[in-house]
């Protein structure tokens, strides 16, 4: 009985063995060593400063490297009242009117918005809610960047900044969810 149920194991072992096609696992082992390791360690942390189209400083943005993201937390002051979106936009450059900031992060060349089934932006974000004091805290955390300098890291060649807009994003619209003009933006830096 212990022979035949060992002679059982054995053979029910060859046969899963034989099931394992060796290409498809030598595509996947050349696929995971070519995927680029993340090399950003957690805890590493940038800044956006956000000013408005005067130049004025109206807050500032920290954002720190999490195991399931990055983590976003920024204290405003002296932005209209209302819901606005926020992004973050894929050049490094805060001339007013921010145009030169370019449009949303998207280094997967997906379309905008996470209601739209063919997007969304790595650079796409939650809208913000600023009360009629015109004074918020955010904090959200963006688990499609990283503050690396490939891939989807915000730190690339060019840069990225942090842009809030005039209206609210409608999460569906391409290429910018209907959010209005660009209201104020900081470069994200170490």
């Amino acid at each position: 009985m212990r022979r035949s149920l060992a002679v059982l194991c054995s053979a029910t072992t060859l046969a899963l063995a034989a099931c394992v096609n060796p290409q498809v696992r030598a595509a996947r082992e050349a696929t995971e060593a070519q995927a680029p390791a993340t090399t950003t360690a957690v805890g590493a942390s940038a800044r956006a400063d956000l000013r408005d189209l005067q130049g004025a400083l109206v807050g500032t943005a920290t954002l720190q490297q999490t195991a399931h993201g990055v983590l976003v937390t920024a204290d405003i002051a002296n932005l209209p009242p209302g819901t606005h979106a926020i992004h973050f936009h894929a050049v490094g450059r805060c001339e007013p009117p921010f145009q030169t900031a370019g449009g949303h992060f998207n280094p997967n060349a997906r379309q905008h918005g996470i209601r739209n089934e063919m997007g969304h932006h790595a650079g796409d974000l939650p809208n913000i809610h600023v009360p009629a004091s015109g004074t918020a805290r955010i904090d959200m955390i963006s688990r499609d960047v990283s503050l690396g300098t490939t891939g989807n890291g915000l730190l690339d060649a060019d840069g990225t900044s942090l842009v809030v807009h005039a209206l609210a994003d409608d999460y569906r619209t391409d290429p910018s969810g209907a959010s209005g003009d660009r209201i104020a933006c900081g470069v994200v830096a170490r």
